[in-house]
C-alpha cells in the first residue's frame, strides 16, 4: 500500500498541474476512474466527481498546486524519512490526497471522490461547484498535521490596490537592487513564524534614502510569503551589497518616478499577524503583503487577508483599506471566501476515534488558512465535514516536504473511517 500511494504521487508530480493549468491532470483522473468502472461528472469550473454505488461518504481534495521554483518540473528525493523536491515546491499539497484516493478507486470502494479545481488561487472550484453529492459525510484530505482532526478554518479575502507615481529626474547612480532566496512559506499557516517578507526587506533598505524609482517587483503568489523582490533605482549615493541586499550598477536611459510615498506605504504596511486567538492558539486575523508590481508610473499591490470570523475579516480589511487610501491608492476586494465555524459532531467524533486507534492520540483543531470545507459547508449544509492529512511542512515553498510514515498512518485512518461509515 505504501509503495502504491508513493508510486501514484510520483506519477502525479510528472503531470503539470499548476493552478490554471490543470487540464492534463483532469484528463488523467477522468480516464483513471472510468477505466475502473466509476461514473465521472465534470462541471463548468472543472471540478471532478467520481462515484460508484450508493455512497454515504465523500472524500475531497483539490488537484491544482502552487508552483514555486522549477515547478511544474519536479524532481523528488527522500531524506531522513521525508520527501522533498529539488529547487521547487513538491505539490504534496494536495497531490498526496489524490494518490490516496486513486488507491481507494483501485480497491473499488463505493464512495464519492470530489476533486476540486484551482483551490490555490481563491478556492475557485469549490466556490463554483455545481455537482450533486449524495453523501451524508465528507472527509477533506487537505490538512497538514497528523493525529489532528480539523473542524474549522479561517475565511479570507484579497485586497488589490492601485496607484500612480509622479515623474522625477534621474540622479547620480543607477542600480538594480534585489533580495532573493528567502525561505518563503504559506501565507496562512506560516504567517506567525516570523518568516521575512522580501518586499518588506527591500522596502526597509530603500527607506530614508535619496532615491527615485524606475520599477519594483516582488512576490510570487497571493497565498505565499514573498521570497524575492527587485527594484531599479537611481540614487545620489553609491550603494554596496550587504549580504542580504544585492546591488548591481547598471547603465540605462530609463524613466524614473518619485517613490517616496510608495516606499513609506511598503514599510508601514502591517504584514503578519494582526490579532491572536488564545483559545484556539492560532492567529485570529492576519494579512500577507503578497505581490508588488511597479512600472511606468503605475503601482499594483496584491494582499491576502484572513480571519476566523466575518467580523474579524471586516475589521482587518477596513484597517488596510484605510491605510491604502491614506497613501492615495484605490482598493478592490476580490475572491472572498467564508470561514468554517468549528463544530464537534457525530462525524468528527468518528474521525477522531479512528485517529486515536491509529496514532494513539488525537485532538480537534482549527487552522488559520482557507480550506474548501468552509465554502462546501455553505453549499451543502446537510453534509457533515471534517479534515485530516499527513505531516506536510512549508507548503507553497521550495522547502515543502512530506513525512513518509505519516502518509502510511493517515491512509490507515482513512480506511478506518470508510469502514465505520459503510
Amino acid at each position: 500500500m505504501q509503495n502504491k500511494i508513493i508510486d501514484y504521487f510520483l506519477e502525479i508530480t510528472k503531470i503539470p498541474h499548476c493552478s490554471k493549468n490543470t487540464d492534463k491532470l483532469l484528463e488523467f483522473i477522468k480516464e483513471f476512474a472510468i477505466n475502473r468502472g466509476y461514473i465521472v461528472e465534470i462541471d463548468k469550473a472543472k471540478n471532478i466527481l467520481v462515484k460508484k454505488g450508493k455512497p454515504k461518504l465523500a472524500l475531497q481534495a483539490h488537484y491544482d498546486m502552487v508552483c514555486i521554483g522549477k515547478a511544474p518540473e519536479i524532481e523528488t528525493y527522500i531524506k531522513d524519512g521525508w520527501m522533498y523536491a529539488k529547487n521547487s515546491s513538491l505539490g504534496a499539497d494536495n497531490g498526496i490526497a489524490i494518490a490516496m484516493m486513486m488507491v481507494l478507486i483501485d480497491r473499488n470502494y463505493e464512495l464519492e471522490f470530489l476533486f476540486t479545481s484551482d483551490e490555490e488561487i481563491g478556492l475557485i472550484g469549490a466556490s463554483n461547484l455545481e455537482l450533486i453529492l449524495d453523501s451524508k459525510y465528507m472527509l477533506n484530505i487537505d490538512f497538514e498535521d497528523e493525529a489532528e482532526v480539523c473542524i474549522g478554518c479561517a475565511g479570507g479575502i484579497d485586497l488589490l490596490a492601485f496607484g500612480g507615481l509622479e515623474v522625477a529626474n534621474r540622479l547620480d547612480f543607477i542600480y538594480e537592487v534585489s533580495v532573493s532566496g528567502l525561505v518563503g512559506g504559506h501565507s496562512g499557516i506560516d504567517i506567525d513564524k516570523d518568516i521575512p517578507n522580501a518586499i518588506k526587506v527591500l522596502g526597509n533598505f530603500l527607506a530614508n534614502r535619496d532615491i527615485v524609482l524606475n520599477s519594483f517587483y516582488g512576490g510570487e503568489r497571493r497565498n505565499s510569503i514573498p521570497t524575492s523582490a527587485k527594484a531599479i533605482i537611481s540614487s545620489t549615493e553609491q550603494l554596496k551589497s550587504d549580504g542580504v541586499i544585492n546591488i548591481k550598477s547598471i547603465k540605462s536611459n530609463f524613466d524614473f518616478y518619485n517613490g517616496d510615498k510608495f516606499i513609506k506605504l511598503i514599510n508601514s504596511f502591517p504584514h503578519g499577524v494582526d490579532r491572536y486567538n488564545k483559545e484556539l492558539n492560532i492567529p485570529d486575523t492576519s494579512i500577507n503583503l503578497a505581490i508588488v508590481k511597479m512600472e511606468n508610473a503605475k503601482v499594483f499591490i496584491e494582499t491576502s487577508a484572513r480571519a476566523l470570523s466575518l467580523d474579524g475579516l471586516s475589521d482587518i480589511c477596513n484597517k488596510n483599506i484605510k491605510l491604502f487610501k491614506e497613501y492615495g491608492f484605490e482598493v478592490e476586494e476580490k475572491d472572498k471566501y467564508p470561514a468554517w465555524k468549528p463544530e464537534i459532531n457525530d462525524f468528527s467524533k468518528i474521525v477522531n476515534t479512528s485517529m486515536l486507534n491509529i496514532f494513539g492520540k488525537s485532538e480537534y483543531k482549527a487552522i488559520h488558512a482557507g480550506l474548501e470545507c468552509g465554502v462546501i459547508s455553505k453549499k451543502y449544509p446537510n453534509i457533515k465535514i471534517a479534515s485530516i492529512g499527513p505531516n506536510i511542512r512549508y507548503p507553497h515553498s521550495t522547502r515543502e516536504k512530506i513525512e513518509i510514515e505519516s502518509i502510511i498512518k493517515t491512509f490507515k485512518v482513512l480506511e478506518t473511517v470508510i469502514n465505520k461509515i459503510k
